[in-house]
């Protein structure tokens, strides 16, 4: 797939809510799969300035933390989600 990722989306969003790439002041977040379940810990967390740069992880194995309106962010599996490109 080529160009610019103007979106993450999660496949199966929780409670049918829409869920986004939680943005921090880092930037987006980001679990390294040679974490393991240890890939949540903030000190194994690995933050991209840019949507394309997350994207670029996402293809990579890496999961993304996703927040939707009234839930708390969570980090999710990179076969949950879906790139959508310009």
């Amino acid at each position: 797939m080529t160009g610019k990722v103007i979106r993450i989306e999660r496949i199966a969003p929780r409670d049918g809510a829409i869920e986004e790439p939680e943005l921090t002041a880092k930037g987006y977040c980001l679990g390294d799969p040679k974490f393991g379940a240890q890939k949540h810990h903030a000190k194994n967390a690995v933050y991209v300035k840019t949507l394309d740069e997350a994207a670029e992880l996402v293809l990579q194995g890496f999961s993304l933390r996703m927040v939707g309106k009234g839930k708390r962010a969570s980090l999710v599996a990179p076969r949950s989600l879906s790139l959508v490109r310009a």
